[in-house]
């Protein structure tokens, strides 16, 4: 009779035809490097966004502008719509999250599918993060922050 330690460590093997991890690897790759263009473009159109605003923001100030009540509400739709930027910040932690994981599983599977051949390296395993989702906010409002 096998003792309860010998149970837990044995491990079922599944055999996959190497083409095919190949494949899954490549299309896992892929897709960590469309998450990295991706966060490029968030970044350059959040950078783009924030410079018209801040531009706005700057000729809303103008001290000739009359102080009307249709302004003032216009101010702070655009101090609102600055704060709404923020989601950036959110999403690039986001995008690099699911990178990371993306590329740890790709090279886990090689490493796990095809291990070394003779008189060559370990291929490198990055470390696939252990929290599901880096980012917890649910949404976003003006004046609260939420830490995690």
């Amino acid at each position: 009779m096998q003792s309860p330690h010998t149970l837990h460590t044995q491990q079922p093997a599944l055999q996959l035809p190497v083409t095919l991890v190949a494949e899954v690897q490549d299309t896992l790759l892929v897709a960590a490097h469309d998450l990295a263009r991706l966060d490029r473009l968030l970044a350059q159109s959040m950078d783009k966004l924030m410079d018209r605003f801040s531009t706005a923001s700057a000729q809303l100030a103008d001290p000739v502008l009359p102080d009307a009540p249709a302004l003032d509400a216009i101010r702070a739709a655009l101090r609102a719509a600055v704060t709404e930027l923020q989601c950036q910040d959110l999403a690039a932690q986001l995008i690099g999250h699911t990178s990371a994981l993306l590329q740890g599983c790709a090279y886990r599977l090689a490493s796990e599918a095809m291990g070394p051949e003779d008189g060559e390296a370990v291929p490198f395993v990055a470390a696939v993060p252990e929290r599901p989702n880096p980012v917890t906010q649910g949404e976003r409002e003006g004046g609260s922050i939420e830490l995690f």
